[in-house]
């Protein structure tokens, strides 16, 4: 048998699982190693001889079909941004204003707390292609809790996302025990922390969960929307369209939580939440800046 050369950083399959799924190697720990999903938000582990090392031919299709999805679903939010703005516009119009009258836009501020910093740069990368203003933090999921309420104070979001890596492990209790899932009862304190400072849900709307995640727990911590209902693994990109979806959902309206889910990745298996009230507010006169 060939020894097989494995370092931090790797592209890898597991034989166990039929290579399903695309991880990145955290880190080697003798015969065990830390993987984390490429496109999903999944931590998992696994000896050294269950890996096999991705091919570039093998990678580029995987990366063909992820990339070919991604745009999917950002050409599904683009329509139905422009389906909302027009909405807006229509509903924003008074008897007697005049046609030619401009409008601003109060923007959303976005906190955004992950796990990983690649899938970090990623989300950030599309929450500028939406047009939102994003703070973005790394942060090692179980070091949220200790700095949460800090960065709640500093930034005063709107939005926040705590999200990461996380997974469920039936060989630890059932779906029912948090304990059995990796890191979620480390995103449920955080919730608790960050509810207890902005009680009300629609003044801080919250997004919490990976891969896997315990949503009864994170939505009982005052989630508005959460991961994942039937314990499936979430995309890196998903949090993102649930945010831009109450980032130009208009104040008075009512945000249907199957309107949020449908555009993302996942789908309602994944990803699941409360009725919560948008956050898009508009005002006049815009004054264009010389």
């Amino acid at each position: 048998m060939i020894e097989m050369k494995l370092s931090t950083g790797m592209l890898v399959t597991r034989y166990s699982y039929k290579h399903d799924i695309v991880f990145r190697i955290k880190e080697i720990i003798n015969n065990e190693v830390i993987l984390h999903g490429e496109d999903l938000r999944l931590e998992a582990d696994a000896p050294i001889e269950d890996l096999r090392i991705l091919k570039d031919d093998d990678l580029r299709r995987r990366e063909e079909e992820i990339k070919e999805k991604e745009e999917y679903s950002y050409r599904l939010f683009r329509q139905d941004y422009q389906l909302m703005k027009n909405k807006k516009n229509v509903e924003d119009r008074t008897e007697g204003e005049p046609e030619n009258v401009q409008r601003f836009q109060i923007p959303v501020k976005v906190l955004h707390i992950d796990g990983d910093r690649l899938y970090l740069k990623k989300c950030i990368d599309l929450y500028k292609k939406l047009g939102l203003q994003v703070h973005g933090v790394y942060m090692e999921e179980n070091e949220i809790t200790f700095h949460i309420e800090e960065l709640l104070k500093k930034i005063q979001p709107d939005v926040l996302v705590i999200t990461g890596h996380d997974s469920y492990s039936e060989s630890k209790g059932s779906r029912k025990d948090i304990k059995a899932h990796r890191n979620s009862r480390f995103f449920a304190e955080a919730v608790r922390i960050a509810r207890h400072q902005r009680p009300h849900l629609d003044q801080l709307v919250i997004f919490a969960g990976a891969c896997q995640s315990h949503f009864e727990s994170l939505i009982r911590a005052g989630a508005n929307f959460a991961s994942s209902p039937d314990r499936v693994n979430i995309h890196a990109l998903d949090p993102v369209y649930v945010v831009a979806k109450v980032a130009y959902t208009s104040f008075m309206e009512k945000i249907n939580v199957y309107d949020v889910i449908k555009n993302t990745l996942t789908g309602e298996k994944g990803l699941g939440g409360m009725e919560t009230r948008g956050l898009y507010r508009t005002g006049i006169p815009y004054i264009e800046n010389k």
